[in-house]
């Protein structure tokens, strides 16, 4: 038992401490930090592993698990691909700005565009709480008050705004 709580201290400490020092160091192109796909998925793996110690599943429970780390793994693979497709429409942008001089300034995406698409960006992430919440029921349900309370804390620890990635 000591050490299922000693392994999610780690990996939750290890997962902080390297965001919290890559968030000081210069980033790429001084932005800030950009994970690139190895990042997200280590990064995804120290947040599934932590929460599942430190729960401390019985027998009975792991078997609702498969479903909740299913869950929290699509919603970061959602996130990333969201994140690279941002990614991607920004570099269209500056390039066309570097190419076309004066009517370069049109061609990023209308105030109405803009808002589409976060709408769009909402819809999707509501979708993947949606999914992550109905495949965490069933575990939920069958965690005592200490549990219940640890996955609370554990799923906000990693994650942005109350949720995973």
């Amino acid at each position: 038992m000591k050490k299922t709580i000693a392994a999610a201290t780690v990996a939750l400490t290890l997962a902080g401490a390297g965001l919290a020092l890559v968030q000081q160091s210069p980033g790429r192109e001084g932005r800030g930090f950009r994970p690139n796909a190895e990042d997200v998925a280590a990064f995804t793996d120290a947040r599934v592993a932590g929460l599942k110690a430190g729960l401390k599943l019985t027998a009975e429970q792991e078997k609702n698990w498969p479903a909740v780390e299913t869950a929290i793994r699509d919603l970061a693979k959602d996130r990333a691909d969201r994140m690279k497709e941002r990614e991607a429409r920004g570099e269209a942008r500056r390039e066309a700005r570097r190419s076309g001089g004066d009517n370069a300034r049109q061609a990023g995406p209308d105030a109405i565009a803009r808002l589409r698409q976060g709408a769009d960006a909402m819809t999707a992430r509501a979708a993947g709480l949606k999914k992550l919440a109905d495949a965490s029921e069933p575990l939920y349900k069958s965690l005592d008050e200490g549990q219940k309370h640890r996955f609370a804390m554990l799923l906000r620890m990693g994650g942005r705004a109350g949720g995973p990635g």
